[in-house]
C-alpha cells in the first residue's frame, strides 16, 4: 500500500500559495527583534551623550551612529523575520523550483511589511500620544502668553495707526503703550527684509530718549544695536529652521534606505529558510527503530 502525506497533483493548483501563519510568526518574531534592537540602541545612545559642554559624543557622531544602527536594525530584524517565514512555511509539492523561489522571496516580503505596517502603527500611537500630552501640559502656559502675542500680531494695521498719529516727538504714554509700539516697529522692519526706515529709527530712537534719559546720539546707538541684535536672532532662527529641514530630508532618506534594505534581507532570508525547510527528513518509525525518508518519497 502506498501512503502519501502530501495532496496529489490535481488538488496542489486548489491551495493557497500563502502560509499567513508563517507569515505572522516572522513578523512578530521581526517586530519583536527591532523592539529590542532599538531600545538597546536608546540606551547606547543615552549613554554617549552629557549634558555637559564638550563633552560625550558630537552631533555628527550621534547621527552616523543613529544611521547606522538603524541599518542594522532593520537588516537583522528583518532577516531573522524572513527567515521564521520561510522555514515556517508549508511543504509545496509538485511544483517549479521558480515557482517555490518566487513563493519563499513573497513570504519573506509580506512578513517584513506586517511586521512594518504594526511597528509603524505602534510609533505613531506613541508620538500622538505624547503630543497629546505635550499639548496639555503647554496649554497652561500658553494661555499666559497668548493675550500678550495676539495684542502685537492680531491687529495688521497697528503700525499704520501708530504712525498715523506720529507728532514731532513721541508722547509721554504708559510703558506698555510704548513697548507696543517699539514692538511694532521692530516688527515691521523685520518682515520688510531687515531694513529699519529713517523716521522709525528716528522715532524709535526719540522714544527711548524720552523714556530711558539718553541723549538722542546715544538713543540712536541703542536703537541700532538692539535692531542689530533682532536680525542677528533672525540669521538664527533661519539657519535653525534650514538646519531642521536637512535633518528631517536627511532621516527620511535613509529611513527609506533602511526599509528597502529590510525587504530585501528579508525576502533574501526567507528564501534561505525555505530551502532548509524543503531539505527537513522526516523520521518514521517502524518495528525496528526509526527510518529516515525524504518527505517526498512515497512509503511503500
Amino acid at each position: 500500500m502506498i501512503t502519501n502525506d502530501y495532496p496529489l497533483a490535481h488538488d496542489a493548483p486548489n491551495r493557497s500559495g500563502v502560509s499567513w501563519a508563517a507569515i505572522f510568526a516572522g513578523a512578530a518574531s521581526a517586530a519583536a527583534l527591532s523592539l529590542i534592537l532599538v531600545v538597546l540602541g536608546a540606551g547606547l545612545g543615552f549613554a554617549a551623550t552629557s549634558p555637559w559642554a564638550n563633552e560625550g559624543a558630537s552631533a555628527k557622531a550621534l547621527g552616523i551612529s543613529t544611521i547606522i544602527w538603524l541599518l542594522l536594525t532593520q537588516i537583522l530584524a528583518s532577516g531573522f523575520g524572513g527567515y521564521i517565514a520561510g522555514r515556517l512555511r508549508v511543504k509545496w509539492a509538485n511544483l517549479h523550483g521558480d515557482e517555490v523561489y518566487f513563493r519563499d522571496t513573497a513570504h519573506g516580503f509580506l512578513a517584513w511589511a506586517v511586521a512594518t505596517l504594526v511597528t509603524a502603527m505602534l510609533v505613531l500611537g506613541t508620538a500622538g500620544s505624547l503630543a497629546s500630552a505635550g499639548a496639555q501640559a503647554g496649554a497652561a502656559a500658553g494661555a499666559a502668553t497668548a493675550t500678550a502675542a495676539a495684542s502685537n500680531n492680531s491687529d495688521p494695521m497697528g503700525y499704520f495707526v501708530d504712525t498715523l498719529f506720529r507728532s514731532e516727538g513721541p508722547a509721554p504714554v504708559s510703558d506698555d503703550a510704548a513697548n507696543a509700539v517699539a514692538s511694532r516697529i521692530l516688527a515691521r522692519a523685520v518682515v520688510q527684509g531687515g531694513n529699519l526706515v529713517p523716521e522709525d529709527r528716528t522715532y524709535l530712537a526719540q522714544l527711548v530718549a524720552q523714556r530711558t534719559r539718553l541723549t538722542l546720539p546715544e538713543a540712536e546707538a541703542r536703537v541700532d544695536q538692539v535692531f542689530a541684535q533682532v536680525q542677528q536672532a533672525k540669521l538664527e532662527a533661519k539657519q535653525a529652521a534650514d538646519t531642521a529641514a536637512k535633518v528631517a530630508a536627511w532621516t527620511a532618506l535613509w529611513t527609506f534606505v533602511a526599509l528597502l534594505c529590510g525587504a530585501f534581507f528579508a525576502s533574501l532570508a526567507a528564501l534561505y529558510g525555505g530551502r532548509r525547510r524543503d531539505r527537513v527528513i522526516w523520521l518514521e518509525t517502524d518495528t525496528v527503530g526509526y527510518v529516515a525518508r525524504n518527505p517526498a518519497t512515497p512509503v511503500r
